[in-house]
């Protein structure tokens, strides 16, 4: 299986709506990654980010609402100084067997129409690809 499979055994944030990520896959802005999963396992779509730099990652378009079921985006900084990174969550609940493509986008720069703005924002900017499968 392509990615990095990781359970996630720390606690979420002060503020957090979700205390279980499950199963955690790492993506990246360029990137298509492979996510196995099983009817019932949670599972969340990991991105590094920093948004006092500019990053700001969304999901595209919620995934076929039979294989797979969004609930929450969560973000988890690596510290409390001003400027610290960090991850951002897209937690999900695999639910039928079946094949969907999850979407995240990475608008760097982009403010609040989320369209880049600069060339530097479109070469900044870009998607992380999950191909998720939910067997039986």
């Amino acid at each position: 299986m392509t990615g990095l499979l990781v359970l996630l055994t720390a606690g979420c944030n002060a503020g957090s709506a979700v205390s279980d990520y499950g199963t955690v896959i790492k993506g990246a802005k360029g990137a298509s990654v492979r996510v196995d999963v099983r009817p019932g396992q949670r599972f969340s779509l990991a991105v590094a980010d920093n948004p006092s730099v500019g990053d700001s990652w969304d999901l595209v378009a919620v995934p076929d609402p039979k294989v797979a079921s969004y609930i929450s985006e969560e973000r988890q900084s690596d510290g409390d100084a001003p400027g610290s990174g960090g991850t951002t969550y897209f937690v999900f609940n695999g639910k039928r067997p079946g094949t969907t493509e999850i979407r995240l986008r990475n608008c760097w720069r982009c403010g609040q129409d989320r369209t880049p703005a600069t060339e530097e924002s479109r070469r900044q900017s870009g998607e992380a690809v999950f191909a998720v499968t939910v067997a039986g």
